[in-house]
């Protein structure tokens, strides 16, 4: 709980102190305390607002301390204690547009500020409203961990410096910040459908809080395409999240999953939101509706062997020209050996490089067991200790390693059954 809340207590806490720093660290006493006393007097009633007031607390606390500040102490105390009085009530948006009332919304904005590099501004937005790790952001942007936490440190500074202002933009300001906006909501529940690390194959609240700022994009913008394409990708592919795992929580295959499962009503509601963003671009297809369009393609085939893989091709071939990715080609290599066989799905990944790549090594390793090749396959698939793999895929690649080298030592031959990687992105 605690964890589900910090992103939104720390945007309360920015915008009631208008210090983020010093807003950070008093969500990070608060959560602490937390942890402390509910165990023992059991969970508030209203979590959030526990948290919220604490964190608080312990903000004037801080200043308090800092005796040397003199009247800066006193005046940010002041301060801490007017906006609390000119906090507007729950529900009052006081005069805001339509959603971005919501303070997680507004933290976002800020975070995706245009003097900021967008680099910095994906970095920022993960690291507070996803609440992931240095690590965890570092590893999602592909740098070091000593890099990113660099990178973040000066972009704080930055923000203080420039005095980069808490505020809901200006309606002029709105389209230059729109899509950066997009691009974090979109890598947000990226970060959830396929976590880097942890015991769960998927972060089913950080999905669900991606959805919701989805929703508001949608709410506070009805007219622009790009919030709707995005909602429209995120609802596709939440579709299947049921069927991803087995009671115990174990990975399961695409080819696998029971469809039953797949949720029918998001589908719906995706495909009808992907055909409204298509009308209002235009007919020309943005990133996000190209990804939309191939988890739709997904999601409407009756059975995995009727998946219409010609089309999922082509849809990426337009996305790699438009916006090329490493996950793009990753994801198109897949498509590739699923039309033409695993030898041409090989041959697209020798292209890619990135062989050190736990997904890389991990498709690799599933087309090789395609084509008999399982020595190589246990080779390629088997876990590092440095990869970044959440816990029910470590022991997938475990099994796939085990089963694979079985066979050769007892030489079979034949081919495995079609299959796909382990991890896939949300573009999938």
């Amino acid at each position: 709980m605690v964890r589900l809340e910090g992103g939104r207590v720390l945007a309360s806490l920015v915008r009631q102190l208008g210090d983020w720093s010093l807003a950070q660290d008093a969500v990070q006493e608060a959560s602490l305390a937390a942890l402390e006393t509910w165990p023992a007097r059991g969970m508030p009633d209203e979590p959030r607002a526990w948290l919220i007031a604490t964190a608080r607390r312990k903000a004037v606390d801080m200043l308090r301390r800092e005796r040397a500040r003199g009247d800066k102490e006193r005046d940010g105390v002041a301060l801490v204690d007017q906006r609390r009085r000119d906090e507007p009530a729950e529900g009052d948006p006081s005069g805001l547009p339509a959603g971005l009332e919501d303070d997680l919304l507004r933290l976002l904005f800020t975070c995706c500020h245009p003097s900021l590099a967008p680099e910095a501004r994906l970095a920022l937005a993960l690291r507070t409203l996803c609440q992931l790790s240095v690590a965890q952001v570092a590893a999602v942007l592909l740098t070091t961990e000593t890099a990113m936490a660099r990178r973040l440190g000066r972009t704080r500074q930055k923000i203080t410096a420039a005095r980069i202002p808490y505020r809901v933009p200006a309606a002029e300001e709105l389209p230059e910040r729109l899509g950066a906006v997009c691009g974090v909501v979109h890598a947000t529940y990226t970060a959830g459908h396929a976590p880097l690390v942890g015991d769960a194959l998927v972060d089913v609240d950080l999905c669900a809080e991606a959805v919701r700022l989805a929703r508001l994009l949608v709410a506070t913008f009805p007219d622009e395409p790009a919030p709707t394409s995005v909602l429209a990708l995120l609802l596709l592919t939440e579709a299947r999240r049921p069927a991803r795992a087995d009671a115990d929580g174990e990975v399961v295959l695409l080819p696998d999953q029971d469809r039953g499962r797949w949720d029918s009503a998001l589908v719906v509601e995706g495909a009808a939101l992907l055909a409204t963003s298509l009308r209002r671009s235009g007919g020309v297809a943005d990133p996000y509706q190209l990804q939309a369009a191939v988890a739709l393609e997904h999601d409407r085939a009756p059975s995995y062997a009727a998946t219409d893989w010609a089309e999922i091709v082509r849809l990426y071939d337009l996305l790699v020209s438009v916006a090329p990715s490493p996950a793009a080609s990753l994801a198109r290599a897949v498509a590739l050996a699923e039309r033409d066989g695993p030898e041409a799905g090989l041959a697209a990944l020798d292209g890619l490089g990135g062989s050190h790549d736990a997904r890389v090594r991990g498709v690799r390793g599933e087309l090789l067991a395609r084509t008999g090749r399982r020595a190589e396959a246990a080779q390629a698939v088997e876990p590092r200790a440095d990869d970044e793999l959440t816990a029910p895929e470590r022991r997938f690649r475990e099994r796939r390693v085990r089963a694979w080298r079985a066979l050769a030592g007892e030489g079979a031959g034949g081919q495995e059954q079609p299959g796909q990687p382990p991890r896939m992105s949300a573009r999938s």
